[in-house]
């Protein structure tokens, strides 16, 4: 059997392959409000039908102001709740898991409106200025992820993921090129790690699946965080009750990075030998041989596909035939996936 295909058991959710579909923005949202619509459901599922083995739905934001673009999905309100449930119940009646990632843009949101940061620092130029947040509203902020939580076993998701990659709101905590806290949320790296610390316990505490992590685990800048402070921090997060870390790397501050096939594998390989725990690889992975190769490698647990599932979501096809395993088509398409 191709590694690829192999089950995974994480807590009480087994997938039935390695093959997992990134959380990407679809900008869906037409009425600002954050609910899912047809759009969701026709394109979470048809990856479902395409036998990837966990979706992952798309950046889902903790508040309003919270959101990357006034377009994005939100977890909010229980107003959200029956959409989403809609959306499981589509995905698993394909015979997928699937999970949603919870997040906070932070400095990097677009909304009408003040929005807010750890320090009042510009993401660039183009970037509106954010108000540095008060005690009271890191409180509030790691309370609406809780509450989120709360919402996505409401809905009957498999896995919860929490955003903290991307220059986004819990990355820019971690980093010393964002946060230049002087209070117990800033300073050295443990106090830069409390705000994540935080909205993981209380995350925990409510939800009792398969917890994912997202990080960017290089920052590239030379005076960022690199992969030995993130090894660290996911020592910290394997504590805490963290399943698996998700490796990206990037986009807190603009910085050139060299991209290539498979560039961010190593991160993945890193915190997986340095930390124990399991992990996710991601970034320009699109040849099965080359997924194969990182799984049966030992190189990351779960392999993260984004854009070439956009292009092509029966890719878990084009991968058993190249790699000759035997995939089971849906049974409406057995024909055509002779």
């Amino acid at each position: 059997m191709a590694q690829l295909f192999a089950p995974l058991t994480i807590r009480n959710v087994t997938l039935h392959n390695r093959i997992v579909m990134s959380p990407m923005c679809m900008y869906s949202c037409p009425d600002k409000d954050g609910t899912v619509n047809d759009w969701h459901k026709t394109h979470y599922t048809t990856r479902a039908v395409g036998q990837v083995g966990l979706i992952i739905v798309e950046a889902s934001a903790v508040t309003p102001q919270g959101r990357i673009s006034e377009q994005d999905l939100g977890i909010w309100s229980d107003e959200h709740i029956p959409g989403l449930t809609e959306l499981v119940r589509l995905v698993h009646g394909q015979g997928a898991k699937i999970g949603i990632q919870i997040a906070h843009a932070g400095r990097k949101s677009t909304v009408s409106g003040p929005i807010v940061a750890p320090s009042a620092i510009a993401f660039d130029s183009k970037y509106k200025l954010p108000e540095e947040m008060t005690l009271e509203q890191i409180h509030e902020t790691i309370g609406a992820f809780i509450a989120a939580a709360k919402r996505a076993a409401a809905a009957g998701f498999d896995v919860i993921e929490i955003h903290a990659a991307h220059g986004y709101l819990i990355n820019q905590f971690l980093s010393p090129l964002a946060n230049k806290r002087t209070d117990e949320y800033g300073g050295d790296a443990e106090r830069r790690y409390r705000f994540l610390k935080e909205v993981l316990d209380g995350v925990r505490a409510v939800w009792e699946g398969p917890l994912f992590v997202r990080v960017s685990a290089n920052e590239y800048h030379p005076e960022g965080n690199d992969i030995r402070q993130y090894v660290q921090y996911a020592e910290y997060m394997k504590q805490q009750g963290a399943d698996l870390i998700d490796c990206s790397s990037g986009s807190v501050v603009p910085y050139p990075i060299n991209i290539y096939p498979g560039y961010q594998i190593p991160l993945s390989e890193a915190i997986r030998s340095g930390a124990g725990l399991l992990t996710g690889a991601v970034g320009l992975i699109t040849e099965p041989a080359h997924a194969e190769e990182v799984i049966a490698g030992g190189r990351a647990d779960l392999v993260f596909l984004a854009r070439e599932l956009l292009r092509d979501p029966y890719w878990p096809r084009r991968a058993a035939k190249e790699l000759k395993h035997e995939l089971k088509p849906p049974k409406q398409y057995e024909r055509g996936w002779l």
